[in-house]
């Protein structure tokens, strides 16, 4: 007997005929019915399968939204690997390295043991996604770092033969340089990548462009305020190409995200929460606190002291303050250009927030009594008036609880990150007549789109809920996982051969400086700053 509980869609269901002669699918569903418990439950199944298709087709339809991925990418991610571009690194301790695998060159230990890690495990496909890694026809010719250790290992990087798409065969030697300023008037180096600890960060740069290099720069562009006009100056006189190390704007969720709001499907948005949150001793910088590093001069495991210095004051060689220099003002911004820096860009490269007019901080050292002078819980508040938008961010270091980045409109919010969900807010303006309707859920987002699936789902169950949230360190292209670092460097050689802008350019670092010495100004003094546009200093 037919089930009367499940109302069947008329336009889904009511087939008289099939034009190839099949049965019908009403027909076909009505046996199965007919069938003891197991038809029955199958009939309900795919009556509920139907019913959930045709209201997520006529929802994206409605919305606009296609289910392909995303096509907004930059046009300079899409072309071939042009000239031979002459990488220069400078600083390879462990974000140097990664950069310089994700530009094609690993260390032969990281592939042994990669190598070993994929047998043990069939699911890691590192050593896999790594020698699928498109060709960007670069060569390293430089290594500067001041630790002899890091300047070997890297120097043993870059001569390695084994290469993504099996591209050897072409790799010139690779020189060591003590002092970046060497490696910068060297006519065997085109561009840099700077790895530095921060306080390096704007001489570099600056020198770099001076010299004619092109540079890719590992967030925050800048340790103090009197850093950022001459960086922004150096690189905009000298018409180099610039990219800041953020490499969210890759991840093919952050195009959909633009895609979302240039729809207005959230509605107007008044409320950006983003979050940080990590209880682990590499999220608190605590690192590496053994033997290996000493200012010794002539010993294989030397640290130039004086030169990693710097600018910074004179203290006496200390192994903490090397390898966790960002728990110290003198090096660094702690939670600002470490952490904060990266939720900032995120947001700004989805909605253009630019520069905020005021900030508030606060937070403390509630946890690590290890001598640091960073917080390691804190909160800003940044205020965009003219936007009729608030930005609000939290941090905590001793805790891991998972907390995403938001984007909250009248109509939906938005959470984006590996994954990308949109949820209907039950008091929406826009979408009131399909929540009255029952077609919306808002108990349930209204779409995800997961980099690698097959484009934009309907969450028609709890249980897609846990996919939805997520997130990734790679995304997808042409079905491929790809490492987002490797996609960001490459966007940059792009458009260092034909031109074009990079996501992470100048003027998106300049707004992300700004923005990391107004928070943390506001933390040290303990009160409101505002930024000038006029003087374009803080306040």
């Amino acid at each position: 007997m037919e089930n009367k509980n499940h109302t069947v869609p008329q336009d889904e269901f009511n087939q008289e005929e099939s034009p190839n002669g099949r049965v019908p699918r009403r027909d076909f569903l009505k046996g199965l019915a007919t069938l003891p418990v197991f038809g029955a439950f199958f009939y309900g199944w795919m009556k509920k399968r139907s019913q959930d298709h045709y209201q997520k087709s006529a929802i994206l339809s409605e919305l606009g939204l296609g289910q392909e991925a995303p096509a907004v990418l930059p046009k300079t991610t899409m072309q071939p690997a042009g000239e031979l571009i002459r990488l220069g690194i400078i600083g390879f301790g462990s974000r140097g390295e990664e950069l310089t695998r994700s530009a094609g060159f690993a260390h032969p230990e990281w592939i042994e043991n990669a190598k070993k890690a994929a047998q043990r495990n069939k699911l890691d496909k590192r050593l896999e996604d790594w020698l699928q890694q498109e060709d960007l026809n670069v060569v390293v010719t430089g290594i500067c770092d001041v630790f002899d250790l890091r300047a070997e290992r890297g120097l043993a990087a870059a001569n390695n033969d084994v290469r993504p798409r099996g591209s050897a065969g072409r790799l010139p030697y690779a020189k060591r340089y003590r002092d970046y300023r060497e490696m910068l008037q060297s006519s065997d180096v085109d561009a840099v990548i700077i790895a530095t600890p921060d306080h390096h960060h704007a001489p570099i740069t600056i020198a770099a462009a001076n010299a004619g290099k092109h540079v890719y720069c590992e967030k925050g562009m800048a340790r103090t305020e009197d850093e950022i006009a001459p960086v922004v100056e150096a690189v905009k006189r000298s018409g180099i190409v610039f990219q800041l190390g953020h490499q969210y704007p890759q991840n093919a969720c952050f195009a959909k995200a633009k895609e979302i709001v240039a729809k207005n499907l959230l509605g107007k948005i008044t409320l950006v929460e983003t979050t940080t949150n990590r209880n682990t001793p590499n999220g608190a910088w605590i690192r590496h606190l053994d033997d290996k590093g000493n200012p010794k001069p002539g010993s294989s495991e030397s640290i130039d002291w004086d030169r990693w210095l710097g600018s910074s004051p004179k203290v006496p060689f200390d192994i903490d303050r090397y390898y966790n220099w960002t728990k110290w003002w003198d090096y660094g911004t702690g939670l600002a250009n470490q952490l904060f820096s990266h939720e900032f860009d995120a947001a700004n490269q989805i909605l253009n927030l630019g520069v905020p007019q005021s900030v508030v901080a606060s937070g403390g050292i509630y946890f690590f009594k290890d001598g640091r002078e960073i917080p390691d819980t804190f909160q800003a508040v940044l205020e965009y008036p003219h936007r009729d938008l608030t930005f609000v961010y939290s941090a905590m270091l001793a805790n891991s609880r998972s907390r995403g980045r938001v984007f909250m409109g009248h109509d939906g919010s938005m959470e984006v990150g590996g994954t990308l969900t949109v949820t209907v807010d039950e008091d929406s303006t826009r979408y009131k007549n399909k929540i009255l309707a029952g077609i919306i859920d808002t108990s349930l987002p209204l779409f995800s789109y997961r980099p690698g699936a097959s484009g934009l789902d309907a969450i028609t169950s709890a249980s897609q809920k846990y996919y939805a949230s997520r997130g990734l360190i790679y995304t997808y292209r042409d079905g491929r996982r790809v490492d987002v670092a490797h996609l960001h460097i490459k966007e940059w050689l792009d458009c260092i051969r034909n031109g074009g802008t990079p996501s992470c350019n100048i003027d998106k670092g300049f707004e992300e400086a700004v923005a990391c010495q107004m928070i943390t100004k506001a933390y040290r003094e303990q009160r409101r700053v505002e930024w000038d546009p006029i003087r374009r200093r803080i306040v």
